[in-house]
Formats: C-alpha cells, structure tokens, sequence
C-alpha cells in the first residue's frame, strides 16, 4: 500500500521520507487547501527527497473553475515542476456544470509528459462520480485522490468501492481526507491503491513577544470564492491620492 503525505514545507518533506512514506504530494497554501507551492521548495525538496516527488498545480483555492490567465500561470508551472525534476504533478479542473474539463485537463497532461499526473480532490466536486471517473481516464491522469465525494474517506467508503470496482485497475483510486491510523486498514480494505494524508500536528510558534490584535491572515473562503482584485476599489484609492504632495 502507497502511503502519500500532503506537504507544505521541506521539513515535513524529511519527515515523510524517514517514516516510511512513498510519495510526496508537495504543496504550498495549507489555508486553501494545497496551492502551487513556491520553486524553492520544489527544488530544495527534489535534492533532499528520494522518494516519488508530485508538484501540486493550483494557482489559488477556492472552485477548479479556470480563466485564461490561471491556465497560463498552471502551463507555467508545469514546466517549472518538470525543470526541478519532480516525477509528477496534481491538478483538476472543472466545468462550470460540474464535469470534467476533459479538454482543458488533457492539455496540461500532455504538457506535463512524461511527468505522470494525479487528478486531484476536484473530482469530489463533481456531479456525476461514475461518469467523472470515465472522463478522468479518457484525460490519461495516472490515478485519482478521492474521499468519495464526502467530507471524510471514512464517509465516504462505499464510493470508494464502488470506484475501485468500476476503474478496474484503469486507473489508480486514491483515498484521502481524514486518514488515520484507526481507520486506514479499513480504507486499504476498500481495495484502492494508495492512502493520502497529511499526518499534521499544530506547531507553536517559537516567538516570544507576540503582538496581540495584527492578524496577517484573511478570512477563511469557502470552496465556491476565492479572491481577485477589485478594479473600481483601485481606481478609488488612485483617484483618492492623486491630489496628495509628498511633504
């Protein structure tokens, strides 16, 4: 059984690697979810991992509902991934009705050969789950991280059989969200290729003033927002302070 750990720094990297892990998925953006995570980390992680290194691709959280300049950051990195040499990366994308971007994820899948590719927890936003997975396959995506469109892959079990059964070794069904050491043989039991976690523990900081009342965090979006830029507050705040001289 694959044991893959979701992680966000090159510390938890290491951690992985010494404890028994076989596959890295590499993140930045914990608070989102998982986002492209920075070069650096990519490639100080490929010099110190041995073991499978994916890059996730995501240029931000919220929907998997992609324009064009998210397309071209998400062709950019790819190739960046694949300079630093990862073995794989991750990604999703959606259409508006809630289907499989088959086009547009077929695309970057070739962009990212011979890099494989793991379709990733968009497909728990889908409406149709026997019909997404049809449509992951036909895209050449090597396996699929799935909770079985619950909250939890505890929760979500019976689909998760139900996928393994139908992708009929076609594709590889990974099972994540809420993996633990109490319910993974259960999970493993289910028949799916691979158990998806990020094993986290809450850190403290080390500081010893801290400043009460200055957060540096937003607040939390859902998974249907995500934040852009606001033309005609731009605007206000030019037009606001062209009549002010420096002094």
């Amino acid at each position: 059984m694959n044991i893959e750990i979701c992680a966000f720094s090159l510390e938890s990297c290491l951690i992985a690697q010494a404890n028994g892990a076989t596959r890295i998925e590499l993140c930045g953006g914990a608070g989102e979810g998982g986002t492209t995570p920075s070069y650096g980390l990519i490639e100080l992680a490929r010099q110190q991992v041995t073991i499978a290194l994916y890059v996730m691709i995501r240029p931000r959280g919220g929907d998997f509902l992609y324009n064009a300049t998210e397309l071209a950051v998400m062709r950019r990195d790819i190739e960046a991934a694949k300079q630093a040499g990862a073995d794989g990366v991750v990604l999703g994308l959606l259409k508006a009705d809630g289907t499989i971007d088959e086009e547009k994820t077929a695309e970057l899948i070739r962009l990212a050969h011979p890099l494989a590719v793991t379709f990733h927890r968009a497909f728990d936003l889908t409406l149709d789950p026997a019909e997404a997975l049809e449509a992951v396959i036909r895209t050449g995506a090597k396996r699929i991280l799935t909770s079985g469109q619950q909250a939890s892959a505890e929760a979500g079990i019976p689909l998760l059989r139900q996928l393994v059964q139908q992708a009929d070794d076609r594709i590889e069904i990974m099972a994540g969200a809420g993996v633990t050491a109490t319910n993974a043989a259960h999970l493993a039991a289910t028949g799916v290729h691979a158990l998806h976690l990020t094993g986290k523990q809450v850190m403290d900081s080390g500081m010893e003033y801290r400043k009460p009342g200055v957060p540096m965090a937003s607040v939390a979006l859902g998974e249907y927002e995500w934040l852009s830029t606001s033309r005609e507050v731009v605007r206000a705040v030019v037009e606001a302070t062209k009549t002010i001289s420096r002094s």
